[in-house]
């Protein structure tokens, strides 16, 4: 899918070509579930830098929302049980997990599961003993999130600061760094 490799390029490009890149796809002549994708990825990069909010409601029922997690680093997984590269990211995530949630860590997931797959999702959940908070919607990569971000490649790990704001929103590598970081500050 050409698409795909223009959100690719997007990805690889510096912000100024990735920006024009998104808004020429976004005016051209692209099928409307891309356009959704490219005008997340331009909210993306708007968002880089400033207080972002995510607030979802979580398989089991609860609420959850990043304002109420001022003071907290917040680590934001997008990924699905059928992809390879988030099922095996799942160990580091948790390790983090474990090393970093007492000084102040929180995860919450974005899966990206397709309604039918709600129970294998559950499963993992329980086998992996995964204890964040997971927003599911069922709709696979029309996660109403995953549009909002423009995410059409996962893994995808963004990391909120203490304050809220989006630092990273390409955290795979270096994450343990990028957490210590952003909990060293005030």
């Amino acid at each position: 899918d050409g698409y795909a490799y223009l959100r690719l390029a997007m990805e690889r490009s510096n912000e100024a070509q990735a920006r024009a890149l998104a808004k020429d796809s976004v005016a051209g002549s692209a099928p409307k579930d891309r356009k959704g994708v490219f005008k997340g990825f331009l909210h993306r990069l708007d968002s880089a830098g400033k207080i972002t909010r995510i607030r979802f409601t979580a398989l089991d029922g609860k609420q959850v929302d990043t304002d109420e997690m001022k003071g907290k680093v917040v680590l934001v997984a997008f990924w699905s049980t059928s992809c390879g590269p988030c099922v095996a990211e799942v160990p580091a995530l948790k390790a983090a997990y474990d090393k970093f949630h007492g000084q102040g860590l929180e995860i919450i997931g974005i899966s990206l599961d397709e309604q039918e797959d709600q129970a294998k999702l559950t499963r993992f959940l329980k086998a992996k003993k995964l204890p964040w908070p997971q927003n599911f919607d069922g709709k696979g990569r029309e996660n109403q999130l995953a549009i909002q971000f423009g995410i059409d490649v996962i893994p995808a790990l963004f990391l909120l600061d203490k304050q809220r704001v989006l630092h990273e929103t390409n955290a795979r590598t270096g994450l343990e760094q990028k957490i210590k970081r952003l909990l060293a500050e005030p």
